[in-house]
């Protein structure tokens, strides 16, 4: 619940702060989806997809945004990190989306970043993250290590959670489970 009101109002903020950057003479703000709806990530990513509809369809029922309705904009990356490429490519260049709601994995995070830097795009990326790096053009919503992983190790450390000592640290192969498995280790 926490995170649905947050994304609304980082949402509402930022579509205020990107009025001037949107056409005037078109009726609707679109935004951008960029979600598997397909493929191995499509479970974990339709749902996100489904989450940001809901919250465009509850801002349109009050008015919209700057008197004008949201338009949502859903493109299928298929669980392909060329396609989300190519698909931040389309919603930017071509659909000239004021801002952008994508990505599940930190791959295709990393994989769309430089479309986003180099076309002045922004995104809102929804989950946790390694917090080794830093864009301006990337709405960071998720932890970071620092805010999740390692204060649960101190605490498990700690008297109060039973002086743990030994750990097996495990995950996927993928980026955030060996990034936040490194910082542990560290």
């Amino acid at each position: 619940m926490k995170l649905a009101w947050t994304m609304r109002s980082l949402l509402t903020v930022l579509l205020v702060l990107c009025g001037p950057a949107v056409h005037a003479a078109e009726d609707t703000i679109k935004v951008g989806i960029l979600h598997s709806l397909s493929g191995t990530m499509a479970n974990s990513e339709s749902v996100l997809k489904d989450t940001v509809l809901m919250m465009i369809a509850d801002q349109n029922k009050k008015g919209g945004l700057l008197g004008r309705k949201l338009e949502p904009v859903i493109v299928d990356p298929a669980s392909d990190l060329d396609a989300f490429t190519d698909k931040a490519f389309e919603l930017l260049a071509n659909e000239k989306v004021a801002v952008v709601f994508g990505c599940w994995t930190s791959a295709s995070r990393k994989a769309v970043i430089p479309v986003f830097e180099r076309l002045n795009g922004l995104l809102f990326y929804p989950v946790q993250h390694e917090g080794e790096e830093s864009s301006r053009n990337v709405f960071y919503t998720g932890a970071a290590p620092s805010q999740q992983a390692i204060p649960a190790v101190r605490y498990l450390m700690s008297k109060e959670g039973g002086e743990i000592r030994r750990w097996v640290l495990l995950g996927t192969e993928s980026v955030y489970p060996r990034t936040t498995n490194r910082i542990l280790s560290a």
